[in-house]
């Protein structure tokens, strides 16, 4: 245990910068995903095919190699991210692209029969879209994006390749110092109550949405 509370702020601090990743990832990709998700859906061809043509490099490549070519790759054209700004560039662009998927996926499920009868109601496009469609959409979606999430905290582990000291690059630290698994082991009960926390949220928000049939 005195080992344990020795090594713990150095995961603690790693953890932080798993959060910050994780957050802000989650916050500006969502957004942008649906942005994306209504290019592809768009009538406007050279627009759709931008669009596609991104998800398609986006989901096509690891992320890794992107982060790689993000930090490591750009710089020999002129355009340098300091380590942070890079690994979250890289995240967003790539959750951007699977949340699109997801957004429309949930958003072409939805019959244009309700928008008829939401026109019938006399309501306008932006209150069919918040009162009839979003609705819907939300609950079609939260199971796949809560998947989402959850590898997000699992790929945040991967801006070690980059040198930023999140989680996993601490526990390594302390385990090639002390040649002892016992960071690693910490490290992954840390992943699993992030997860875990992850988990519940999306079971509260699916319930909250349950009343919705």
């Amino acid at each position: 245990m005195e080992y344990v509370m020795q090594i713990m702020p150095a995961l603690l601090s790693g953890s932080l910068m798993t959060l910050k990743i994780f957050f802000w990832t989650l916050i500006l990709a969502s957004p942008l995903g649906v942005l994306v998700a209504l290019g592809e859906m768009s009538k406007f061809k050279p627009l759709k095919w931008l669009v596609e043509f991104y998800v398609w490099i986006m989901r096509g490549t690891p992320l890794l190699l992107q982060l790689i070519f993000v930090f490591y790759g750009l710089p020999i054209v002129g355009i340098v991210f300091p380590r942070y700004y890079a690994a979250l560039f890289a995240f967003v662009l790539n959750y951007a692209a699977y949340f699109a998927e997801i957004f429309r996926g949930g958003l072409q499920s939805i019959s244009e029969g309700q928008f008829e009868a939401a026109q019938v109601l006399q309501l306008s496009r932006v209150q069919t879209m918040i009162h009839v469609v979003i609705p819907q959409v939300v609950k079609i979606v939260l199971p796949s994006i809560g998947n989402e999430v959850i590898n997000l905290v699992k790929d945040s582990s991967l801006v070690y390749v980059i040198g930023l000291g999140d989680l996993l690059r601490a526990g390594n630290v302390a385990m090639a110092r002390d040649v002892t698994l016992v960071p690693l082991i910490l490290v992954g009960a840390i992943y699993l109550l992030l997860i875990s926390i992850c988990v519940f949220a999306q079971k509260k928000i699916e319930k909250h949405f349950s009343y919705y049939k």
